[in-house]
């Protein structure tokens, strides 16, 4: 095929526009699925908001101590109902998702308790969280205890051992739903479901939060309708769709998140303070545009898996199996094909499109990484975005696009990148 001017106007080839058509070509069963989802889950949120009568009063902010915030508290009233939960905590002063699970986990586990995560090791800056690695202020520094239950081989549950973890002690057990910087599947709310049921028939009265980051509205349901007692996230990923300027949420039980509003702010206090400032329109229009944002970023996540897989990387997940995140792993086997692919990302960024990402150390990564993120909102991994760790097996995890072109286009030229420099071959089969 000849490459339209305005490829050629970006600067990616005959050759590379080529491959990445050719793959296009036979995913439009998968794109109609996530077209359908996106659909069921856009109509639930405005079920929601029709519900809860959204109106132009709650699109302003206040100032202060917040008191009598009408948006602030229908929004929260809002995100209950969508996520089928007694209570929701969203706000502006969770500074990221990080932020809002040492929250969630800090207000709900005492000296004494012990915190367990049957699904092996959490993402890496919630090791320092934890206590993993010796961090002020972590868990372990508050006598909060920490176990930790592998996958098996395949990536599933060992539920044996899991049985053999629950022990007295035990509080809280810990899910992560996305696969952090691990080449393991993303968990489906269902296999979720199952795993909360199986740790609260073995202790009623566990506590189940699920950090839900790059899942959400990527099913019909979500965790806190199989049974999770908190679900947590980021409001610069999924639910804020690319409008959100900051912020994190905590969905849950009346208990659950009470605790956390006291966390946040102060024992005796909770709620009822916390000025939403200018956000509040940015954070209702991004809730209200996340299922199809949500969905253009998925396509995108789809469309890498299957150009990789053709041009023979390992990817997880595969191009036809089920999806129940926005990342997508692809085991790249060097650290410059690491960097060329964030290149690639980088230069696709409507933002900062001149800067060349380099590995560095960023506050809470044990190893240095790799980051492309030209984004209107600083850190949006909702927004077309890559980052992975320099280490083995060297992989890269691709995310975000808030439209379909736009994940396509940087799809194609993290490509364009690795062949310029000679890191992938396009021979006859691929072409």
């Amino acid at each position: 095929m000849q490459t339209p001017t305005i490829y050629r106007d970006l600067g990616i080839s005959d050759e590379v526009a080529s491959v990445c058509e050719s793959v296009l070509a036979g995913l439009r069963d998968r794109f109609f699925e996530i077209d359908r989802v996106a659909e069921y889950n856009q109509a639930k949120v405005l079920l929601a908001m029709k519900k809860n009568r959204v109106d132009a009063a709650c699109l302003t902010g206040t100032t202060g101590y917040g008191h009598d915030d009408k948006g602030r508290d229908t929004l929260e009233r809002v995100w209950a109902d969508v996520f089928h939960t007694e209570a929701a905590l969203v706000r502006p002063h969770l500074t990221c998702g990080t932020h809002a699970l040492a929250v969630a986990l800090s207000a709900n586990l005492l000296p004494g308790d012990e915190l367990l995560s049957p699904v092996g090791k959490p993402y890496d800056t919630l090791e320092e969280v934890i206590g993993i690695r010796p961090s002020p202020c972590s868990l372990a520094e508050n006598g909060v205890s920490y176990r930790q239950v592998d996958l098996t081989p395949d990536g599933g549950f060992d539920y044996p051992a899991i049985a053999a973890a629950i022990n007295e002690r035990t509080k809280l057990v810990t899910i992560q739903r996305s696969k952090g910087y691990q080449m393991r599947p993303t968990f489906s709310v269902k296999q979720i479901g199952e795993l909360i049921a199986f740790v609260k028939a073995q202790k009623p009265g566990l506590t189940v939060m699920v950090d839900n980051c790059y899942g959400e509205f990527t099913e019909e349901i979500e965790p806190s309708d199989v049974g999770a007692d908190m679900v947590v996230g980021s409001l610069i990923k999924n639910p804020g769709g690319g409008m959100a300027p900051i912020g994190g949420y905590i969905a849950g039980s009346n208990a659950c998140v009470q605790r956390c509003h006291y966390r946040l702010t102060a024992p005796g206090v909770g709620q009822d303070v916390g000025a939403s400032i200018s956000v509040m329109r940015d954070l209702y229009q991004g809730f209200f545009l996340s299922p199809t944002v949500t969905a253009s970023a998925l396509k995108g996540a789809v469309f890498a898996a299957k150009l990789y897989e053709s041009l023979g990387f390992r990817v997880v997940p595969d191009s036809t199996e089920s999806r129940h995140d926005i990342i997508q792993s692809i085991e790249l086997g060097s650290p410059e094909a690491m960097v060329a692919f964030a290149e690639g990302i980088q230069a696709a960024a409507p933002v900062d499109s001149y800067v060349a990402p380099v590995p560095s150390p960023i506050p809470g990564y044990a190893d240095e990484v790799v980051m492309a993120a030209g984004a209107f909102v600083q850190g949006s991994s909702i927004e077309l975005s890559a980052d992975g760790p320099i280490r083995p097996p060297y992989a890269i995890y691709f995310q975000g696009g808030l439209t379909f072109p736009h994940a396509k286009l940087g799809v194609m030229y993290s490509l364009q990148k690795l062949y310029e420099k000679g890191l992938v071959t396009l021979d006859e089969k691929t072409l």
